[in-house]
């Protein structure tokens, strides 16, 4: 019996040994995490803050249960993780303070129902994305890493729109823009990269509101790899559009999370607002688990652009999962005009 004892209380010294190892490197990360720098392997420290909280807290509850005689390590190592990653994540907490009534005051308005969505290229469940573009019916869609297999299984779909342009690519970065819309422009330029497309369009609501539309779909951050190009091309995209319109809506895979310095900066170069902010992360990769998941898929407004619905769609079988919004546009916003905003080194959709 006291050798069972011993064996016993042996195991659960290890365990907690394990799990204060755990912990110690979730505090590391986490730190590592705030450096001010470009390197790939760091950034995409941002995209698992959310899971290192319930990860950590979950730790923190498992340590004091087998380690009761460190249980002060334990909770005080959790805490200094949990602080660290919540002190980026609190603006999309239920506490924090929202940027975006919703719904917002829409009286009189004209609205827009869109759906942007990463279909994954390998995705062979295509008859399930066509129905979801079904049930969800947008005036407005944009769909990423779509090749030409992708838009022969949706053409059924995508022929019922007005207006399409499509940049099909093999390399998980093509793109389908459909609309109901009246466009007045739309284009395909190279903004973030070589053959990684992002749509410029500017479109007009019912009642004749203009404002300009952003899908972007840059490349994610891989560790050995500098981020600056990648973060200066994501600012330049949000801040500089070829109308110069005040009132925006930017959407798409943005392969990054809204709290992200490269995304902060889009989001203040730009001058944008965030309708999740306040209201939780709106989470959507990955499909499977996004409830412990992080929001790749982004949406934000600005000036007269309002949101008056805001949700996740159901697992299609995409890695993503689909956001779905109700737009609608301040026919009394600003509506000026100004030539020439492409950068030197875009290219036009053609040039891909």
């Amino acid at each position: 019996m006291a050798a069972r004892e011993r064996t016993r209380g042996s195991g659960r010294t290890r365990a907690a040994k394990i799990v204060i190892g755990l912990l110690v490197l979730l505090v590391g990360t986490a730190l590592i995490s705030l450096l001010d720098t470009n390197r790939g392997s760091v950034r995409m420290l941002d995209m698992v803050r959310e899971p290192s909280v319930y990860l950590a807290a979950a730790l923190a509850v498992l340590g004091v249960i087998l380690a009761r005689s460190r249980a002060v390590v334990v909770v005080g190592l959790a805490a200094i993780a949990i602080g660290i990653n919540m002190w980026r994540l609190w603006p999309y907490t239920a506490l924090a303070a929202t940027q975006v009534p919703l719904p917002d005051e829409v009286d009189g308005m004209s609205c827009a129902r869109l759906l942007s969505f990463n279909v994954l290229q390998g995705n062979d469940r295509h008859r399930d994305t066509a129905r979801l573009i079904e049930r969800v019916d947008p005036d407005i869609l944009l769909l990423m890493e779509t090749d030409q297999s992708w838009l022969d299984a949706l053409e059924p779909e995508l022929s019922r729109y007005g207006y399409r342009l499509d940049r099909p690519l093999d390399n998980k970065y093509g793109m389908a823009f459909a609309t109901r819309l009246t466009v007045d422009r739309a284009e395909m330029v190279a903004n973030t990269s070589s053959n990684t497309p992002t749509l410029y369009a500017t479109l007009r609501m019912g009642d004749g509101a203009r404002f300009e539309m952003i899908g972007l779909h840059p490349r994610p951050p891989l560790p050995g790899q500098s981020t600056e190009s990648r973060d200066a091309n994501i600012a330049h995209a949000g801040a500089r559009t070829p109308d110069g319109l005040s009132n925006v809506l930017a959407i798409g895979d943005f392969n990054d999370v809204p709290w992200s310095n490269t995304t902060s900066r889009f989001v203040a170069e730009g001058g944008y607002r965030d309708p999740r902010a306040g209201r939780g992360s709106f989470a959507t990769f990955p499909a499977d688990y996004a409830w412990i998941g992080w929001p790749l898929d982004q949406i934000f407004v600005k000036d007269g652009v309002k949101v008056e619905e805001l949700e996740i769609g159901d697992d299609v079988g995409s890695d993503h999962l689909p956001l779905i919004a109700k737009v609608c546009v301040d026919p009394m916003s600003a509506d000026a005009d100004i030539e020439g905003l492409f950068a030197p080194d875009t290219a036009p959709a053609g040039e891909l």
